[in-house]
């Protein structure tokens, strides 16, 4: 090979290892300086309305269960619960699996809504995830990292 090719080939990598290393320091500083968290921020609201289902009924109360399905509280629906590991959550289950808020009931027009907050780990209402503020009724079962939540009556 000539050795103008190898002199080029040298600068091009030299060139690449130097551009590896200004983006690992890069994302090192981004991280330490915390610009990158998601802590302070407030969750964005949705711009798409409740999506209707079947008539089963509004639920009055939320159950909270384990990973076992064995129930670990009750709460009744009133104002907005905020589901997570924060403390300003109102139902704080015990699942590391869980984001700080994770996920959030609210009455939208007469009706109980669950939305996931940017969870890490989604929030799933009967099997099936929740990308936009989803209507529940009774009998209907929403999954947060291991914990379900079952709304009765």
């Amino acid at each position: 090979m000539p050795p103008f090719v190898l002199t080029v080939l040298k600068i091009v990598l030299l060139l690449l290892l130097y551009f590896f290393i200004y983006r690992a320091v890069r994302t090192i500083a981004i991280d330490l300086s915390g610009r990158r968290g998601r802590e302070g921020r407030k969750p964005r609201e949705p711009k798409t309305k409740p999506i209707p289902r079947g008539g089963k009924g509004a639920p009055k109360r939320v159950v909270v269960l384990d990973d076992r399905g064995r129930k670990v509280g009750t709460h009744g629906l009133s104002g907005t619960l905020r589901i997570g590991r924060g403390t300003a959550c109102e139902i704080r289950p015990d699942d590391t699996y869980l984001s700080q808020v994770h996920a959030r009931i609210s009455s939208r027009n007469g009706a109980w809504v669950v939305e996931d907050m940017g969870s890490t780990n989604g929030t799933y209402l009967n099997g099936r995830k929740v990308t936009v503020p989803t209507q529940v009724a009774a009998g209907d079962r929403v999954q947060v990292g291991k914990t379900t939540l079952e709304f009765r009556r």
